[in-house]
């Protein structure tokens, strides 16, 4: 990734081309996906490893250029997870998915 800064961000960002070719991961997203072979995913598609229900999730997000977000929870951890396109040159160039860790209550702040 272009910053030192991102690799220890205690969060997930994970990085694809247009295609779908994961092309960059910081140190939170190959602990998140180390099962799945953590860095050694550099260079895969998400599609060979995700259900047929997230893929056609993630080609309606490329195709419309619109971001998606929500919330799971997996062994007792609550994550937010941030899906949203990127761009170079004003041209869409992928996808960048940040997980975080959230807690299970939090303050919803209304501002006027």
């Amino acid at each position: 990734m272009s910053g030192e800064w991102v690799q220890e961000l205690p969060l997930a960002v994970t990085v694809t081309d247009k295609t779908g070719k994961i092309i960059e991961m910081n140190d939170w997203s190959a602990e998140t996906f180390a099962k799945y072979g953590g860095k050694a995913l550099v260079g895969k598609n998400v599609q060979d490893f995700h259900s047929a229900l997230a893929c056609k999730k993630i080609a309606e997000i490329a195709e419309t250029e619109t971001a998606n977000s929500y919330t799971i929870e997996k062994d007792g951890v609550k994550k937010l997870i941030y899906q949203t396109p990127w761009y170079q040159n004003g041209k869409y160039a992928g996808l960048v998915e940040l997980s975080m860790r959230i807690p299970f209550k939090m303050d919803n702040y209304i501002r006027k």
